[in-house]
């Protein structure tokens, strides 16, 4: 079989605990590691042994994922898929059957996988052409910041009442500062305040901001959208920024996205109204902002991700470890190490 060829696909790398709700087994885990790590790792083996035939209930990330392989119903045949997503994991094959049989059981068009046994995924993200990494794991996500290997996320908990958004479309928002566009600006507002941020911006306005760790997505769902049978007003890939920016700042944005010649069907600067109910009126699939003050009231409506600061940026605040359910090394990594 001759190598595919994804350099025109979206690529999205998602762990097992980002697509799956695997809270469950997490909290066994993490109940019987304060008192015996061997024995705790031990039974969560066997956990997930004795139910690799139950079901999961979907984690922050299958509706994203769903719509997302939806779209490639419009891809011909011959023709390179639209998306690809790959189940990457810590767990190792065996433990991950589970996982494995509710990816079926789906009917999840998902046939690329990497299971690690304990090892960190990071290191796989090129060889399988990662755009996007979601994940639950802390250090995962800031590796692959740091490096700048492609966006990357940490997942809030599932909405618990979500409002689905509509049939046969794939939503997206966005915050701007630090996440579409570099930190500079975010980093004036912090240190010399709003009245400063806005007369920079003003100044700047036909000045295009730097990338910010989700530039290169964006500009992949542009593509997206132009490899899709329809105009990029009424593609079914909808992408939305909501930023707490307000005039006079809002023109280097639109000068920015012309820029890049990018299209984003909508955007909402809010000027202090509350991001969290524009995210849930915009029913997205995912929102990416680099704050929690925003994300945790979103995240309880719309599924949610944080996206870190780098490390050697001056807004970098390290994450604690236990932010999100973690899964366990496993086993196999014990025994080697």
């Amino acid at each position: 079989m001759p190598p595919l060829d994804l350099s025109d696909t979206l690529v999205v790398g998602i762990s097992a605990t980002a697509l799956f709700d695997l809270a469950e087994a997490d909290a066994i885990y993490k109940a019987r590691s304060i008192k015996n790590s061997q024995s705790a790792l031990e039974e969560y083996r066997a956990y997930m042994l004795e139910r690799e035939n139950e079901p999961l209930r979907d984690g922050t990330g299958m509706a994203l994922v769903r719509a997302l392989l939806g779209l490639n119903r419009y891809a011909p045949f011959e023709a390179k898929p639209l998306v690809e997503v790959v189940v990457m994991s810590r767990n190792s094959p065996e433990t991950g059957v589970r996982v494995f049989n509710n990816i079926r059981s789906r009917g999840l068009p998902i046939s690329r996988h990497a299971f690690t046994g304990g090892e960190s995924v990071v290191d796989y993200l090129d060889a399988f052409a990662v755009d996007l990494f979601l994940t639950t794991n802390v250090e995962d996500a800031q590796r692959v910041i740091d490096a700048q290997a492609c966006a990357a996320a940490i997942l809030k908990p599932p909405p618990h009442a979500a409002e689905a958004p509509p049939e046969d479309q794939v939503r997206i928002a966005f915050d701007g500062d630090a996440v579409l566009f570099d930190d500079s600006s975010e980093l004036v507002y912090k240190t010399e305040g709003l009245d400063r941020f806005h007369t920079i911006e003003d100044e700047k306005q036909n000045e295009p901001m730097k990338d910010g760790p989700y530039a290169i997505l964006l500009r992949r769902l542009a593509r997206l959208q132009e490899r899709l049978p329809f105009g990029a007003d009424v593609s079914p890939v909808r992408i939305a920024i909501v930023t707490a920016r307000s005039a006079p700042a809002e023109m280097r944005v639109i000068n920015t996205l012309r820029h890049w010649g990018v299209y984003v069907n909508e955007i909402f600067f809010l000027g202090g109204v509350p991001k969290s109910k524009v995210v849930k009126a915009f029913r997205a699939h995912l929102f990416f902002d680099d704050q929690d003050l925003h994300l945790d009231p979103a995240a309880r409506h719309v599924p949610s991700g944080r996206v870190p600061y780098r490390s050697d940026s001056p807004l970098f605040t390290p994450l604690p470890l236990d932010l999100i359910a973690e899964p366990p090394v496993l086993v196999e990594k014990v025994e080697a190490s």
